[in-house]
């Protein structure tokens, strides 16, 4: 049977059949596709003489129904700044109802109930719908490094007549049916270039690698019993690597062998049924949303003296370890918004971050912030063109940003707050409230604390030093033809002994110690004293372990950094033994 008879079983399912120009219309097929497909339905006996469907028909149609429905929406929504700062995207709000509570009540208005949401990010907004909809949900605790085909492989074993459905899709109309007989993926008909997905003349969906345009994936889609098995088995395969974490879930549906597991194109108009992006399509759709109301526009309609349509150009920055910022134009201007991240408010003391920028201001050091507010951590800035970071292997790189960094040092600024390293490790160990992930992290602290002594016998002076004096915070920008240079990202800034800064660029350039030696000589000229230099071991030891308790309590939130997690812990080791082989301590 193919898809045109499966069609026509579909609608006679629902509706009685009057003509074959009617039956036509309503399906999309010429005359003549509808004249084969119904001579070859009663053929074989889904159709009797009259139209009627069969019992052969009525079976299949039992076969296929659909049972279930899982939702996806454990994701960040990236690009849904700012309202993500606030809500998860499935809960944004169009003409007063939540994009997920439409989607809900879509499905159970077919008599689908057996419903899954798995959730990840922002999962306690979710929790109320258990009650209001008794829905099951099923938390993703990968969500922040995986993408949502490890969040489906979550549900795995709900796969079977089952709707798959991101949670940021609005249908005018309601896309689910009480009877489905075949597995579909729903496009529009709209062309998208960064999509590979094509219908077929079979009206089936392929997959292409060429460079051509496909058609705007909304990802609403249905999967058969029949089909389930295959595609949990891809699912499957596909976890098992860790080199998929990035992928979407319909990785497990399109790729060059596309032809062994076929899809069929449903096709919706792109005006009744679109996937919610951004704040500006939002505001597009529904200009009265209430998902708009957020903090962060309010902020800058005061800043700017202005209304939010005048916030235009709203796109998502490199996601910071600890913030989440956006970029937007006003006026024709570009600048950047900053909103703090998971836990930063347990972090970092904004009012501290405020008497830095204070201190610095008109230094010339970076630029001045628009504005700054010590409660909240919000703060706006001018957007910098042509953006580069220091790279901690380029030679020229490093003597402009050690230049910059002795310019900060030998300003000999002064804040009321220091930055105490010793401290700040036992501050995150509270924080983290739970043992250590690491076996020996008692003896490796003791290690660490013994070198208090050394380092406070060799501190000379203690001015503002950075302290997140990272090649990532060292900016390269483009102003009037010329490459400039500035220090960004303050928000740990203190006074402490300046040498400090060093052993932090070292740490997160995973400088071993002939690196770090020749960064040492470039910020000394050659005339760094074994003592300081030991010192400066003492301190890329001390900020491994620092920035490694830093990383388990950023853990506990969900949030992962992998790599620089385990090697800030080899610096405490390493750069240990380091300092007690050179017999100085």
């Amino acid at each position: 049977m193919n898809i045109v008879e499966k069609d026509i079983i579909l609608y006679l399912s629902n509706t009685e059949f009057t003509n074959q120009r009617a039956l036509s219309t309503a399906t999309g097929y010429s005359l003549g596709s509808i004249n084969k497909a119904l001579q070859s339905l009663i053929a074989n006996k889904y159709l009797d003489s009259e139209y009627n469907l069969t019992k052969n028909a009525k079976n299949i149609l039992e076969i296929n129904k659909p049972k279930n429905a899982i939702i996806l929406a454990a994701g960040f929504g990236m690009r849904m700044v700012p309202i993500n700062t606030e809500m998860p995207k499935g809960l944004i709000t169009i003409q007063n109802e939540t994009l997920i509570e439409r989607l809900i009540c879509q499905l159970q208005e077919v008599g689908i109930t057996d419903i899954h949401i798995v959730v990840g990010f922002m999962k306690e907004h979710y929790e109320f719908l258990i009650d209001k909809y008794d829905i099951n949900l099923i938390v993703n605790n990968d969500y922040s490094t995986k993408n949502n085909l490890f969040s489906l492989n979550q549900a795995i074993s709900y796969i079977g007549n089952t709707y798959i459905i991101p949670c940021d899709i609005w249908s005018r109309n309601n896309p689910f049916s009480s009877n489905e007989l075949y597995s579909w993926y729903m496009v529009s008909e709209k062309i998208n270039p960064n999509s590979k997905l094509k219908i077929s003349r079979q009206n089936y969906i392929s997959y292409s690698n060429n460079n051509t345009y496909g058609n705007q994936e909304i990802g609403i889609s249905y999967i058969t019993q029949e089909n389930s098995k295959r595609l949990k088995n891809r699912i499957t395969n596909l976890c098992s690597n860790e080199t998929n974490s990035k992928e979407y879930w319909e990785a497990s549906l399109f790729d060059n062998n596309i032809q062994k597991f076929p899809i069929a194109a449903k096709v919706a108009h792109s005006e009744d049924v679109f996937e919610i992006n951004t704040y500006e399509q939002l505001r597009e759709y529904d200009s009265q949303s209430k998902s708009l109301n957020i903090d962060a526009i309010k902020v800058l309609t005061e800043v700017f003296n202005t209304t939010p349509d005048k916030i235009v150009n709203i796109e998502v920055l490199k996601k910071g370890m600890t913030n989440r910022s956006f970029t937007f134009e006003f006026e024709g201007k570009k600048y950047v918004m900053r909103i703090p991240g998971e836990g930063t408010s347990e972090l970092i003391n904004r009012q501290n971050e405020l008497d830095v920028y204070n201190a610095i201001q008109n230094t010339g050091l970076c630029s001045d912030p628009i504005y700054i507010n010590a409660e909240n951590g919000f703060k706006v800035t001018k957007f910098l063109y042509d953006v580069r970071c220091c790279d901690p292997h380029n030679v020229n790189d490093l003597k402009i940003c050690m230049d910059k960094l002795k310019e900060l040092h030998n300003l000999n600024l002064k804040v009321n707050h220091e930055f105490d390293i010793f401290k700040q490790i036992e501050f995150y160990e509270k924080l983290r409230n739970k043992k250590s992930v690491y076996r020996d992290y008692d003896e490796v602290k003791k290690n660490i604390f013994s070198l208090k002594p050394f380092i406070e016998k060799n501190v000379d002076k203690k001015v503002l030093s950075h302290i997140d004096a990272i090649p990532d915070n060292f900016l390269f920008y483009s102003n009037n033809s010329n490459e400039e240079l500035q220090l960004t990202d303050w928000e740990y800034a203190g006074m402490q002994d300046p040498h400090i800064d060093l052993a932090m660029f070292s740490i997160y350039s995973y400088y071993n110690k002939e690196q770090a030696d020749k960064l040492i000589d470039m910020y000394f000229d050659n005339k760094c004293t074994k003592e300081i230099r030991v010192k400066i071991y003492c301190y890329i030891a001390v900020c491994g372990l620092l920035w490694s308790n830093w990383c388990e309590y950023k853990q506990t939130l969900g949030v992962e950094f992998g790599e620089y997690s385990l090697q800030q812990y080899r610096y405490a080791k390493d750069f240990y033994r380091i300092v007690k082989s050179e017999g100085s301590i």
